[in-house]
């Protein structure tokens, strides 16, 4: 997982810089430095919309109480599509926005939940209960 991460981390920034380099020549600076600026107040308005909406869902799943596991998975998703919106570049905002839209989410959601599963089974985290 580490991996990945570090690649994830190495490699992503270099394309970002490429395709502004790509987009600078083809539609012109200002229009790139105006697209990255209005995908992050975009992207800040879906966050937070999208945010208030899992948190009122997770407050009604508790106040029948029942444990909010989907909500939980959603906040999760939604806090890593915003903080990767925050961060200038056209595949960061295109992940951002996938992690954001319920859409999209969802199969992400189900990715997300059989990898926790699996390292779970592995035995490579755990859960402590008291």
């Amino acid at each position: 997982m580490f991996r990945w991460l570090l690649l994830f981390i190495l490699v992503v920034p270099a394309l970002e810089i490429g395709i502004f380099i790509w987009a600078g020549g083809y539609i012109g600076t200002w229009w790139v430095i105006g697209l990255i600026v209005i995908t992050g107040i975009m992207g800040a308005a879906l966050a937070k919309k999208q945010g208030l909406e899992t948190l009122n869902q997770a407050r009604t799943q508790m106040s029948y109480g029942q444990a909010p596991a989907e909500q939980i998975f959603d906040g999760i998703c939604i806090l890593i599509g915003a903080i990767v919106l925050l961060t200038p570049g056209f595949i960061t905002d295109a992940i951002g926005f996938l992690l954001l839209f319920p859409v999209t989410r969802t199969p992400i959601k189900r990715w997300l939940r059989n990898v926790l599963q699996t390292m779970l089974d592995k035995g490579t985290i755990t859960i402590f209960r008291r």
